[in-house]
């Protein structure tokens, strides 16, 4: 079984991404790892040369004049996945804010060689833990997306959907997948706050125009973490082995009192359906089989 890593990523240190753990993470399982380096005005470039023979730089050219739904990120997973060794069985994607978790390496390659001969799976999907504020802290209501897709079968049919988040196969069809027991640890929203707020200001223009941004996105240098949270809870498990240097080096601040959660109605009513009912009604860009 032959597996390949892909991922995109620019500005990775003006815009602190944890791109060298997300590409650690995912090495021991894949041959190869394709990464698509965007046009950065930082030492993106040489970040990424200088970590794994494994690793195989495409560089790319950002399309910024598209600034709608996030599509130029697709654009940029597509160029990576393209890329990929044609005799892969198995394409592992990982963004450049995921890490995922070395405790879950047997169970990983386990459903790989378990799905590897039958074609009707499309894909493996993981289960999501989305950080907040610091890395002490876990999103707990509804509205963070508990799972997606991140292990794709090399065709060329599969391809990136809207801004990246998972995938699709042509025509427009979901991906048939299976869920397996591992979860994928996303610290998009773990930066010091200078650094979010400065994501931020970039980050948007990828879906709305200069007016929007003027009007929606406060001009300020930190980001207020206090001022969206619906509900959060306290992380008690372990974070990967290769994410332990950058925690040691945090240097921000982030203390939330988890009695102050505020979850929307609508959140709390999709929660009451779910437990009582056992039935899922948000929407999914798959099916589970």
């Amino acid at each position: 079984m032959k597996v390949s890593g892909f991922t995109f990523i620019r500005n990775a240190i003006k815009y602190d991404y944890p791109i060298l753990e997300a590409i650690r993470s995912i090495l021991p399982l894949c041959d190869e790892v394709i990464v698509a380096v965007g046009n950065s005005e930082d030492d993106t470039l040489q970040l990424i040369q200088s970590i794994d023979p494994k690793v195989k730089i495409i560089e790319t050219v950002w399309d910024d004049s598209v600034r709608e739904g996030g599509r130029t990120l697709a654009l940029e997973t597509d160029k990576a996945y393209a890329a990929i060794s044609k005799d892969s069985d198995w394409a592992f994607y990982i963004q450049g804010d995921e890490v995922l978790h070395e405790q879950y390496y047997p169970a990983i390659k386990a459903a790989m060689l378990k799905y590897k001969d039958k074609p009707s799976i499309d894909g493996l999907l993981f289960n999501y833990l989305h950080f907040y504020g610091s890395y002490d802290y876990v999103g707990s209501s509804i509205s963070w997306y508990p799972d997606e897709i991140r292990i794709i079968r090399v065709r060329k049919d599969i391809f990136s959907y809207r801004d990246a988040q998972g995938f699709r196969k042509q025509p427009n069809e979901k991906l048939n997948v299976k869920r397996i027991d591992a979860w994928m640890y996303h610290y998009g929203w773990v930066k010091p706050p200078e650094k979010m707020q400065l994501k931020q200001k970039s980050f948007h223009k990828m879906w709305h125009d200069d007016q929007w941004i003027n009007e929606h996105v406060e001009q300020v240098d930190e980001f207020d973490y206090f001022k969206n949270i619906d509900a959060l809870k306290l992380f008690d498990g372990s974070h990967p082995t290769v994410m332990l240097p950058r925690i040691e080096q945090k240097n921000w601040s982030f203390n939330y009192d988890i009695s102050f959660n505020r979850e929307k109605k609508k959140d709390k009513l999709k929660r009451m359906i779910k437990r009582y009912f056992g039935w899922d009604i948000r929407y999914k860009n798959f099916r589970i089989v």
